[in-house]
C-alpha cells in the first residue's frame, strides 16, 4: 500500500486525538495532585500553628493561676512531744530523795498525764 501524503486518514486522526487527550489528562492529573499536596501542606502548617497557639495560651493560663495562688505559709512546728514516762520517773526520783511528798507527787503526776 502506498503511503498517502497530506491529511491523515480516519485512523491517524483518532490516534492523534488519543495522544492529545492522554497528554492532557496526565498533565491535568499532575497539576491537580500538586495543588492538593500544597493545600494539605498549608492546612497541616495552619493546624500546627493553631496547636502552638493553644499550647502557649494554656501555659500562660497555668502561669497566671500559679502566680495568683498565695504562697502557703510554712506549717507551724509541732509542739514538742512530752516524755511523760521520763517526767514521772524524775518525779519518782525526787520523791525517793525526799524532796516531794506523796501529795505533791500525785498532783504533779496527774498534771503530766493530763497533758
Amino acid at each position: 500500500m502506498p503511503r498517502r501524503m497530506g491529511r491523515p486518514g480516519l485512523v491517524g486522526m483518532a490516534a492523534r486525538t488519543a495522544v492529545v487527550a492522554g497528554t492532557a489528562t496526565a498533565v491535568s492529573g499532575r497539576v491537580s495532585r500538586r495543588q492538593n499536596e500544597k493545600a494539605y501542606d498549608s492546612q497541616e502548617a495552619a493546624a500546627e500553628q493553631q496547636q502552638a497557639l493553644v499550647d502557649q495560651a494554656a501555659a500562660q493560663a497555668a502561669a497566671q493561676v500559679q502566680a495568683a495562688q498565695p504562697v502557703a505559709a510554712a506549717p507551724a512546728p509541732a509542739a514538742p512531744q512530752v516524755d511523760k514516762i521520763g517526767k514521772i520517773k524524775e518525779l519518782g526520783e525526787l520523791k525517793d530523795a525526799g524532796l516531794l511528798t506523796d501529795e505533791e507527787f500525785a498532783s504533779e503526776k496527774a498534771k503530766i498525764l493530763a497533758m
